[in-house]
């Protein structure tokens, strides 16, 4: 099992004992307000969901996008891009999320992920639920970053710094692609 089954399989436990014990999530999630007494949360929030479709939606995102990214990066990078993604979204979150809120979920870390890939491979086609037809990756990304951020109750702030980091990681292992050639 690789880095990405070993991820998937993580969020899925937590997800099952913050299910059985939802009072776990206060203190596993993102609180802009409690951080520096929860320090760990910029960590632990990226294991925690609060429902069967937004673990269902990340952990399949990060399934076909985060398999492709290894093959293309490599497990270390691959992990370096997931978690930097991660925390810096939630440092983003801290500074420009609501006081009073939790934030949850690997979507931050997710979009790194994608942001990487979609500079890696743009011209990708990708098929998204429930869009019958094959899209370009980049399209994808931005639409679904664009949709999101445009819910009640979506960190888009954590999606944005997420995807800020995977760009630039793709801009990296792009240009050190093209030296070996």
């Amino acid at each position: 099992m690789g880095p990405v089954g070993f991820l998937i399989i993580a969020n899925l436990i937590l997800f099952i004992v913050t299910f059985i014990r939802p009072e776990l999530i206060g203190w596993l999630g993102l609180s802009p307000r409690n951080f520096p007494e929860q320090w760990w949360a910029i960590v632990t929030n990226l294991f925690v969901h609060d429902s069967i479709w937004h673990i269902l939606a990340n952990m399949l995102t990060l399934y076909f996008f985060g398999s492709y990214l290894t093959r293309l990066a490599g497990d270390r990078n691959f992990l370096i891009v997931y978690f930097l993604g991660g925390i810096l979204g939630n440092v983003v979150y801290l500074f420009l999320g609501p006081l009073l809120s939790i934030a949850i979920g690997a979507s931050g870390a997710v979009f790194a992920v994608a942001g990487a890939l979609t500079v890696l491979r743009p011209k990708l086609t990708v098929f998204i639920i429930p869009i019958p037809v094959p899209i370009p990756l980049w399209i994808a990304v931005i639409g679904g970053f664009l949709l999101l951020s445009f819910m009640p109750g979506v960190a888009w702030q954590a999606h944005l710094g997420g995807l800020v980091v995977g760009l630039v990681a793709g801009l990296f292992f792009r240009r050190r692609q093209r030296r070996f050639y």
